[in-house]
């Protein structure tokens, strides 16, 4: 039982706290989550609630070794370290034992009770290792670490100290494909307490940094709700349209059905005599539109190869240009090609486009089980040097650059034509280098990007048009004209069936 004393002593302290702590954030002292994830917007206050934290736990726990951490070390001094100094002269002055003056000497804050608080970055290996006990965590800009490192610092955090063990993770959002948010958001970690703020909801932060960070609302729309409103947002330098590919994320619906083909082969083995849709919640296939009596449609596909093991195959509607289906999963070559057959089967007998940089073996088997429709390109033969036709799609220096621009062109304002979470993710980690290549960032794929852009390149070569629509004759502009007789035999064609048949 506690004493009248004891009792008055921390109805004191818990209101001297609530006083001095955003309501968003007071609520966290008491939370006991392993992971204690702050996802905030500029000037959210996430950080010098860290600091707050850390330091209750350190005076009111006695013999704890907090490990405060970036990704460099170089960093810590003017960040994290001096930001727990001021916080522990101003409310903790009296329980605290050393803190370093100047700007020399080790990074620690100690404490009467035992307690300490060491620094470290990770790119000083050596330190960390001879860092040992840690009863806590705090990890200040979390987005700069990669999940390896992540991994190796929660292994640490282990031993028989009598409180609860927490990481405390701080962060800007930054790429909607870090890992981050695939491990705390997407995944729901049930060890994990996931919290989001924004400067709205810091009610010390003065007039001016309010003012300043409302000033981009009307100047830069998007670094407003990354930056300021913690949205999630794109690093490197985009190719594609991240503003847009973002409102379209949001815009998403959950595919109309989900599974893969079942097909019965006939006794040579190659050919297919049925097939069939049949429905699986893991599935590979994610249909967003059911064929339509009468549409064309296109099929591009991107062969596992250079680093990457998924097959992935994207379906258009050649007559509107919308994303109807993707199949992505990892398979056996002979696998995909059966797949893919029964794919363009059951989308009208579609134009497959098979991509054959690195096996040729899916493009063959499809000819052999006699599918009809196989995207024909022109090559040099190597010995005659005339030209000839081939099967398939083939990327490489003089194509990858049109595919990508042709790309570019169809979603620059039409993101909308996109219904797949995973092709969007995609879009948005393809970034252009130091030397302007354009091409997924590191630790990420671009086997949607590849496969879509194909079958957009490809859809000259398939009708535009519904079976059942009549066109009549149309009234061309003059500029309509022009790019008709500047055009090749073959997107003379493609033009006549995108406008209709000039008056």
């Amino acid at each position: 039982m506690y004493s009248m004393d004891e009792k008055l002593q921390v109805a004191e302290w818990y209101h001297r706290l609530k006083a001095e702590t955003n309501e968003r954030f007071f609520p966290l002292f008491f939370d006991e989550s392993r992971y204690l994830v702050l996802k905030g917007g500029g000037g959210s206050g996430k950080s010098i609630f860290a600091g707050r934290k850390v330091l209750e736990r350190c005076v009111s726990e006695p013999g704890h070794r907090w490990l405060v951490v970036r990704k460099v070390a170089r960093t810590l001094r003017e960040s994290c370290f001096e930001q727990l100094k001021n916080q522990a002269q101003a409310h903790y002055a009296e329980a605290v034992d050393f803190i370093p003056h100047g700007k020399g000497g080790d990074l620690y804050l100690r404490f009467k009770n035992g307690s300490e608080i060491l620094f470290a970055g990770l790119d000083d290996v050596e330190k960390l290792k001879s860092i040992y006990d840690i009863t806590g965590i705090w990890i200040e800009e979390a987005s700069e670490l990669k999940e390896s490192d992540f991994q190796q610092l929660d292994i640490r955090l282990r031993g028989d100290f009598p409180r609860y063990q927490q990481i405390i993770l701080s962060f800007n959002p930054v790429s909607v494909t870090h890992w981050l948010k695939r491990r705390f958001f997407d995944e729901k970690d049930p060890r994990a307490c996931v919290h989001e703020s924004t400067y709205l909801d810091n009610r010390f932060l003065p007039p001016e940094a309010i003012a300043t960070l409302e000033n981009f609302r009307g100047r830069d729309e998007y670094y407003y709700q990354v930056y300021c409103l913690g949205e999630w947002g794109v690093t490197g330098k985009t190719v594609f349209q991240g503003k847009q590919l973002l409102r379209r994320l949001g815009e998403l619906k959950k595919p109309a059905a989900q599974g893969d083909f079942c097909y019965e082969a006939e006794k040579d083995g190659v050919h297919i005599a049925s097939c069939s849709f049949r429905e699986a919640e893991d599935g590979a296939l994610r249909i967003y539109l059911p064929p339509e009596k009468g549409h064309p449609y296109v099929i591009g596909a991107d062969t596992a190869g250079e680093g990457s093991d998924w097959f992935v195959a994207q379906v258009i509607d050649n007559v509107t240009g919308v994303q109807a289906a993707v199949l992505r999963q990892h398979y056996d070559e002979d696998v995909f090609a059966k797949q893919l057959y029964c794919l363009g089967k059951y989308y009208n007998d579609a134009l497959l486009a098979p991509e054959v940089n690195f096996s040729t073996f899916p493009t063959r088997l499809l000819s052999m089980m006699g599918y009809g429709k196989l995207y024909v390109r022109e090559q040099t033969d190597s010995f005659s040097g005339e030209l000839k036709q081939a099967f398939g799609f083939r990327t490489d220096r003089l194509t990858r650059p049109n595919l990508i621009a042709n790309l570019i062109a169809v979603l620059r304002d039409h993101a909308e034509l996109l219904n797949d979470e995973q092709t969007i993710y995609e879009l948005l980690s393809f970034v252009r280098r130091d030397e302007l290549r354009a091409e997924a960032e590191p630790g990420t794929h671009d086997d949607c990007v590849m496969a879509l852009a194909i079958a957009h390149y490809v859809r000259p070569q398939q009708k535009m048009r519904a079976a059942e629509e009549k066109v009549s004759g149309r009234l061309w502009r003059e500029d309509q004209w022009e790019d008709y007789f500047a055009a090749d035999t073959a997107t003379r064609k493609y033009l006549v069936e995108k406008w209709g048949n000039p008056k």
